[in-house]
């Protein structure tokens, strides 16, 4: 993602590591509503520093001041439940702050604004009073963005469920931590408070939520397990697309291992070490193996006279989006710290086409 134009902030930036862009956002997620730079960095793990002329020395004063969308009593809350470090230790409300001191904190959503609700079908995996975890279905949208104002996820969501966290001004993201792509399907996680929406935002800052995910590729690759460390960047032509890039890219780390080899095409388990936009697709994309259907990475839409082998005809397709599922979902609660798992099954689409596979382009295991 291109670095937003600063604000008259002492040098803030987003700490790094910082949350990961979710590795399948479609393009439409991609695009960011023209809004100040405090809607965009909304989650992120932020670090600044305090110049030489301060206003207000108190600490919650100071960020009130900073980030006037907030209510100090909101900013207050945030610093009390420790979401706020002074020079690395937690600090309270009364803090008194010194120029050159280094503030990080992770920047809470702003209040919710009008959002329709829709009674969007929805597929709950686990719910408690701080979360939810959902097997979020193809052709969804996350959150409303530009052109997709309705229809999408949020919309379900604030349909559903009374208490969600804070929405994210225009862009309108209650509850939402991470996000998938339209097509992408499987384990999404909702915060129902701000408290669990900027812990769990941490722990995907600081990478200890372990993502999982499976896709069926063209072709088979000649390592059954292996690491691809690529660069990744905007396409230097296509606005929409991402791409290796090794002058301007930025660390990206994918793990895969092959479940299942076919005549022509895999099964393939994916873990992240980093989360990039479209990070998976687009490195499958240059190991020439894209995923079956992602027609903006090479991958093409599979029909069953293909698999079978037949001649051409007029068909259904088995596969026409992209083949790419969120399989497992593992992090910590953030009231009660237990570790906790998730797992979402296939979805209907993907299993026919497994299932086809399986029966007529058997293959030895790797």
């Amino acid at each position: 993602m291109v670095s937003p134009e600063l604000p008259p902030f002492e040098d803030i930036q987003p700490k790094p590591p910082a949350i990961p862009s979710p590795d399948d956002l479609c393009a439409a997620e991609d695009v960011l509503d023209e809004q100040d730079l405090s809607d965009e960095l909304a989650g992120r793990e932020l670090r600044f520093r305090v110049g030489t002329n301060l206003k207000h020395r108190r600490l919650d004063k100071y960020l009130t001041g900073r980030f006037s969308q907030f209510s100090r009593t909101r900013l207050q809350k945030l610093i009390m439940e420790q979401g706020v470090n002074v020079n690395g230790r937690p600090a309270k409300p009364s803090c008194k702050l010194n120029p050159g001191d280094w503030i990080d904190l992770i920047l809470p959503p702003r209040e919710l604004r009008e959002l329709i609700p829709e009674d969007i079908p929805l597929h709950i995996l686990y719910e408690d009073d701080d979360l939810l975890v959902l097997n979020k279905q193809a052709d969804l949208i996350v959150h409303p963005a530009r052109g997709y104002k309705n229809g999408t996820l949020v919309n379900g969501l604030v349909y559903h469920f009374q208490n969600l966290s804070s929405g994210g001004g225009d862009d309108r993201r209650p509850g939402i931590v991470h996000r998938l792509d339209r097509n992408t399907t499987g384990c999404l996680v909702v915060a129902k408070t701000d408290t669990a929406h900027w812990k769990l935002s941490r722990q995907f800052a600081e990478r200890s939520v372990k993502k999982t995910y499976v896709a069926l590729i063209h072709g088979v690759p000649e390592l059954t397990a292996d690491r691809i460390n690529q660069p990744l960047g905007v396409h230097p032509l296509v606005r929409e697309k991402f791409a290796v890039r090794h002058d301007i890219g930025k660390e990206a780390v994918t793990f895969y291992e092959v479940l299942e080899a076919f005549r022509g095409y895999a099964l393939v388990k994916l873990d992240l070490k980093t989360g990039r936009t479209h990070q998976i697709r687009v490195h499958l994309s240059w190991m020439k193996h894209p995923i079956v259907a992602d027609e903006m990475y090479g991958g093409k839409i599979v029909y069953p006279w293909q698999i079978e082998d037949r001649p051409a005809v007029p068909e259904q397709p088995l596969m026409a989006r992209c083949a790419l599922h969120a399989w497992r979902l593992e992090l910590t609660h953030p009231t009660t710290a237990q570790r906790m798992h998730f797992e979402a099954p296939l979805p209907d689409d993907m299993q026919r086409l497994l299932d086809a596979l399986r029966k007529w382009r058997k293959n030895n295991k790797p």
